[in-house]
């Protein structure tokens, strides 16, 4: 594994945190100190295994080889470090396997480090049975330097070597008999990938978590901390002796080439660009087809929901309430999914830390330092876990400054919007949709790195601190371990459809509904038509007057609803954004939590004039004002999508925000900041595009 040395690097954590560095501090969503969660898994399995390595060492996919779906993500009680934990029924019996953050010492004074030396050494419950050595066949010397100090702590330990098939390719054969004989434990050939070893590494650890087996003899280790010349002769000792010896390929052309383009100032800048375009657009595309699908089975799920329900409240509750709120949400789906699926793959391969080195010298210029480049990219997920994630950033000054600008990022809640507004925007051009959707992370980013220059040099001015980051070596992406991100991101999206969303619609369905309206005059002489068109034998007519009186009723609703006085009482202040009432209360709802905005939309919507169609989105896009203007005319979804780039828009995210900075005066900081930019910024680019 080749390391980049660059001026002002200190971090060594993989940098989007989906592999083994996605257990540190928030780059999930836990159940934090959930001590029955395990204690209930625990009761099924015989031991419990902890898995331990460097990052960037195939520990977490080897973990998700032996899990399968049978994982959940979890923490320590009284910690914010997120684990893994799921059961392996390999090789005959249970174990309860637990994935700890990839570290390089057990020694070192961050989180991370500090939670697995509390674990192996039973400080946070119970000790696991036994630990397994995850080693990188292509960097054993240093992964045996690691494994030093978990082999003087006297637990006994089982070793997996993984990436043997990558070493095979540069020359090396590695003998695990004789690391085995010199560690004095079981070594084990294993691969995540390929399945290669899993059973055989499963029994051995089931064996040493249960005393089958004897555990490892005593071994004299350097009584030295990993890196040092002690440590090091005897690492390499262990190495020659196991094979060490063979002629290595030396640096591949190839990699070198590929390295200095993206890891280039200027052309590593521009690359990230473009493939985070092509992804996007990519996204868009791919996502069409389901979405599509979806959209038309919500649609036809209202329809019989109503067909099987008489006219009334209980039909448009479940109607319009439960099935729209819903499915307007679900509809967004497939493009969460791809996005979190094409981004795993991304990390798999090693180009997201190349983009990380090349982004580190841009980050500096604005006062940013580059352990801020994992908190940032967490916070496209959720901010909560970025902002959680700044902890491991050493200087106050730099952690408040991400912190504050964290919430520019734009998040999976954002997604929906998104892809809601620039598909009304560019209804028919997906590439153009594609890239106003790109246009939207990038206006965040600028915000965000602009937000943190005014910040440093202003009330948070000081120097930086320097960072280290390991380039891990370029591999083939593992399908299965995308699949897993992709499903956790959707389990989690679906889990706030199913809780936040789905209550946030009621309430909205609610305060739409009352108080009732009486039928207005014109609606009752359309229904008297109606009838006579039927007593005539003029079915067609007669469902045509009645879908109109229904439409006039709707009106009449929408105007006298609760959601209607308080849109009309608002609805001024955000007329620069030429936004109307049924916008203005979407966007008040949203604070909450911003995908809510597609849904109190489409409430509002699938309660005026639209419903009698089938499809939310179409709806939307047909929708229109009290004077007869479109709903969503491109002025108005150009503001709308520069104001929910730019605004704080996230209850959570601003108590959170509250809690890690110190003090209520930057949450209240940030919450004015981002809504005045956003106000002002959403007002131009209303003006801009309208005229």
């Amino acid at each position: 594994m080749r390391s980049a040395h660059v001026q002002g690097w200190t971090r060594l954590h993989s940098p989007s945190g989906h592999d083994e560095a996605r257990a540190v501090t928030g780059c999930r969503r836990a159940h934090h100190g959930d001590p029955d969660r395990r204690r209930a898994m625990s009761d099924d399995a015989a031991a419990t295994i902890a898995l331990v390595g460097n990052p960037n060492t195939g520990k977490t996919t080897l973990f998700n080889a032996l899990c399968g779906t049978r994982a959940r993500t979890a923490n320590f009680p009284g910690s914010t470090v997120d684990h893994h934990a799921g059961l392996c029924t390999l090789g005959g019996g249970i174990l309860e396997v637990i994935d700890l953050p990839g570290i390089y010492s057990l020694d070192l004074d961050l989180p991370e480090c500090a939670v697995c030396s509390d674990c192996i050494a039973g400080r946070l419950g119970p000790a696991p049975d036994a630990v397994v050595l995850v080693l990188d066949a292509t960097n054993l010397q240093r992964n045996l330097q690691f494994a030093s100090t978990v082999l003087r702590r006297g637990v006994p330990c089982v070793a997996a070597v993984t990436m043997t098939d990558a070493a095979r390719s540069a020359g090396l054969v590695l003998s695990t008999e004789s690391i085995g004989k010199d560690l004095g434990i079981p070594v084990i050939e294993a691969s995540g990938r390929t399945g290669i070893g899993l059973v055989d590494l499963a029994r051995s650890a089931r064996d040493i978590a249960t005393r089958l087996a004897p555990p490892h003899p005593a071994v004299p280790f350097p009584h030295a901390t990993p890196g040092t010349a002690a440590c090091a002769e005897w690492a390499a000792g262990i190495f020659e002796r196991a094979g060490g010896r063979a002629t290595r390929a030396g640096t591949d052309p190839l990699t070198e080439r590929l390295d200095l383009a993206f890891t280039h100032p200027v052309l590593g800048i521009a690359a990230f660009l473009a493939t985070m375009a092509l992804l996007f657009m990519s996204i868009f595309w791919l996502a069409s087809y389901p979405m599509d699908a979806i959209d038309a089975t919500i649609g036809t799920l209202a329809e019989l929901v109503r067909s099987l329900l008489p006219d009334g409240l209980l039909s448009d509750f479940l109607a319009d309430g439960v099935v729209g709120g819903i499915g307007a949400t679900l509809v967004f789906l497939p493009q969460i999914a791809l996005l979190f699926f094409l981004l795993a793959l991304l990390e798999d391969t090693g180009y997201l830390a190349r983009a990380a080195l090349s982004l580190d010298r841009t980050m500096r210029r604005f006062g940013l330092p580059g352990q801020a480049f994992l908190p940032l990219l967490s916070s496209h997920a959720c901010a909560l876990p970025g902002i959680m994630s700044t902890r491991l950033i050493p200087g106050r000054r730099d952690r408040l400054a991400t912190i504050l600008c964290a919430p520019f990022m734009s998040c999976t809640a954002r997604i929906p919007v998104y892809v809601l507004l620039c598909g009304l925007l560019f209804a028919n051009e997906p590439w153009l949709a594609g890239i106003a959707f790109a246009g939207c992370y990038a206006l965040g980013i600028a915000a965000g790195l602009g937000t943190a220059w005014l910040l440093r040099t202003t009330i948070l001015a000081g120097e930086g601190r320097a960072m280290v980051m390991e380039l891990p070596p370029y591999r083939t992406p593992s399908l299965r371990t995308a699949l897993l991100v992709a499903r956790d991101r959707s389990s989690i999206f679906l889990r706030n459809a199913a809780t936040v969303i789905l209550s946030i619609s009621v309430v909205m369905w609610w305060l739409s509904a009352f108080p009732r309206s009486d039928p207005t005059p014109q609606s009752q002489a359309l229904r008297q038509v109606a009838e006579a068109a039927v007593a005539a034998g003029d079915e067609a007519r007669a469902q045509e007057l009645v879908a109109a009186a229904d439409s006039l009723d709707a009106q009449t609703q929408a105007r006298g609803s609760f959601a209607a006085r308080v849109g009309d009482a608002v609805q001024p202040a955000f007329e620069p954004l030429g936004l109307d009432r049924q916008l203005t209360m979407a966007v008040l709802t949203s604070f909450l939590a911003r995908e809510v905005f597609v849904n109190t939309v489409a409430i509002q919507v699938q309660s005026g004039d639209d419903v009698a169609d089938p499809s939310t989105m179409e709806a939307m896009r047909t929708a229109t004002r009290e004077d007869g203007t479109p709903l969503f005319g491109r002025g108005t979804c150009a503001a709308l999508l520069v104001f929910y780039v730019l605004a704080m828009q996230c209850l959570p995210t601003l108590v959170l925000t509250g809690r890690e900075a110190g003090g209520w005066r930057w949450a209240l900081l940030q919450l004015g900041w981002m809504s005045a930019l956003a106000w002002v910024a959403g007002a131009i680019a209303f003006q801009l595009v309208a005229t």
